[in-house]
């Protein structure tokens, strides 16, 4: 359904887009200094998952409601905000024994997961953004326009999975030391509470 040109043209694009600063990839690179290369692929895992329905909600043309109600779009963008806020207080009172003690393999696989599931599904515009992008490498000529999203949509999570994990399996080194600098952990610790704080400014003031 989608020809050799389209597909690569766009897993360039979507590689780019993967590595330039934003949310996501500033979430993963923060969870993973912090806690190590694994909670940072869980998580990169779970903003995959959210990306999955982001490309289900455009195929079935549910992001339009998110594009035209006002009230969805700043319900879902405060919800995110919240959740934001209340990472950035845990982070920002964490103490750094609590972080040494805490060891990497005693983390819940699935809570990491759900932590980039939430992250990335109550940003409203993550699915105004599939909506705008996904459908410009579409034609109609190429036969459903809907199954032609699903395979863009997988294809950006592929890229997307493959630039997050690259960039957990760096910031992974600087856990190690972390673990054995308490001034270390309490510098990365306020450094992730201020990104944190500044991501939920930028989405609870962001417009459709």
């Amino acid at each position: 359904m989608l020809t050799y040109d389209v597909a690569l043209t766009f897993i360039g694009i979507a590689t780019l887009l993967a590595w330039v600063p934003g949310p996501d990839n500033l979430f993963v690179l923060t969870q993973s200094a912090l806690c190590g290369s694994r909670d940072g692929i869980l998580v990169t895992v779970g903003l995959c998952l959210g990306l999955v329905g982001h490309t289900v909600a455009v195929a079935m043309g549910v992001a339009v409601i998110f594009q035209q109600s006002e009230m969805a779009f700043s319900l879902l963008k405060y919800a995110g905000a919240a959740y934001l806020v209340y990472l950035a207080y845990q982070a920002l009172r964490a103490k750094p024994e609590r972080l040494a003690n805490m060891g990497i393999a005693k983390r819940s696989a699935k809570a990491m997961i759900l932590r980039g599931v939430v992250m990335n599904l109550t940003n409203p515009k993550v699915a105004i953004f599939f909506l705008a992008f996904l459908p410009q490498f579409t034609a109609q000529s190429r036969g459903s326009v809907a199954g032609q999203i699903m395979l863009l949509g997988g294809l950006f999570i592929l890229c997307a999975f493959a630039s997050f994990a690259t960039i957990s399996l760096v910031a992974g080194g600087l856990s190690r030391w972390l673990r054995g600098s308490p001034w270390g952990q309490t510098l990365l610790n306020r450094a992730a509470g201020v990104v944190f704080l500044s991501l939920a400014v930028k989405l609870a003031t962001s417009q459709r």
